[in-house]
């Protein structure tokens, strides 16, 4: 099933794609060091620092995902005034996406997620955030940016990391305009938000996230298959994409009343952090590059196994997934489908 001709000539239509990512942007800071001894004050490892960097998180890894595979993007988004919003909004222009369509808000701080990694292994994170919604009129100087930018955009992403950008309102209009003007809406969901994401093309719920929202536990096939039916009856949205980790994914289509099941591409896994960034970047730049959309999950499921095997918030390339997908041809997929009827 897994044709490789086919992923790579999607692969090079990613460039003639355009995404708006609408969501919660934030920086990703990580200090790196080393333990060698254990606190005198208290029960803790003192960390010796050797260094420290930043990342762009959250909606601004995922614009960056689909930059760096070759895709034009747009970011509608909010940061504090403060020095992190300055400093992520510099991170973005230089990686080329302009920067004119983020609101700042001095009433609120830009988010930031500072880990703490010894030995490879993450020791600590500090959140520095608010999580309340936008006001409404910042909803609507977004939905304005949204409708200015449909003419030149092949996709809406919207990644809700719960900080406040993706409300109920907003959603709703976009779904509305995206419909209106045949555009794909792909949607990384929180689960105690599910409902307000009806209507999009595609989510890309993990599988504690989809069992949690389905009300099921996913603890066998069969539970998948009905945790799958549930959302996309309740949602009405075209397909579910359910990342399984170890396991793969797994996209349900409702008009087809079939799923495809992928194994993971992961052969190491370093670290998880911002892969489901990378899954909807890939998947959504397949959808509007033309791909069938079981093209685009695989497109994303080798996608996501470059990232894994990174350490920290972490993108992928077309170099690195042509790579990839040799290698996934090369092991010949146990690709599956069956009706969930």
């Amino acid at each position: 099933m897994a044709n490789l001709t086919q992923l790579q000539n999607v692969i090079h239509r990613f460039q003639q794609a355009a995404l708006l990512v609408i969501g919660d942007v934030m920086i990703d800071e990580y200090i790196w060091g080393k333990v060698s001894r254990i606190s005198p004050e208290a029960p803790v490892p003192v960390i010796d620092v050797a260094s420290q960097s930043q990342r762009l998180g959250g909606a601004a890894n995922v614009i960056h995902n689909i930059v760096s595979l070759g895709g034009k993007a747009y970011l509608g988004s909010m940061t504090g005034d403060d020095a992190t919003g300055t400093a992520l909004r510099q991170m973005l222009s230089d990686i080329g996406v302009p920067t004119e369509h983020l609101l700042i808000d001095p009433s609120r701080p830009t988010t930031i997620k500072t880990r703490i990694i010894a030995h490879h292994q993450q020791v600590a994170r500090l959140d520095r955030e608010v999580r309340n919604d936008m006001a409404t009129e910042q909803t609507a100087q977004m939905l304005a940016t949204v409708k200015a930018l449909l003419p030149h955009i092949h996709g809406i992403v919207l990644e809700d990391y719960g900080k406040g950008v993706v409300t109920g309102e907003l959603v709703q209009e976009v779904v509305t305009l995206a419909r209106k003007h045949g555009k794909v809406v792909s949607v990384d969901p929180k689960t105690h938000h599910f409902d307000r994401y009806a209507g999009v093309t595609v989510m890309t719920p993990n599988h504690h996230e989809a069992g949690g929202a389905a009300q099921i536990a996913i603890d066998s096939h069969a539970k998948l298959l009905e945790a799958g039916k549930r959302l996309l009856e309740r949602l009405q949205c075209e397909f579910v994409l359910i990342t399984r980790g170890e396991e793969g994914m797994s996209l349900f289509d409702r008009a087809r009343q079939l799923v495809t099941h992928v194994p993971t591409m992961a052969q190491e896994v370093y670290d998880v952090t911002g892969a489901g960034d990378t899954v909807i970047a890939a998947l959504t730049l397949g959808l509007a590059a033309g791909a069938d959309p079981v093209d685009a999950m695989l497109l994303s499921n080798a996608a996501a196994g470059v990232v894994v095997g990174k350490i920290g918030t972490a993108t992928v390339n077309q170099d690195e997934l042509q790579r990839e997908l040799l290698a996934m041809t090369a092991r010949k997929l146990d690709i599956r489908q069956e009706s969930f009827a």
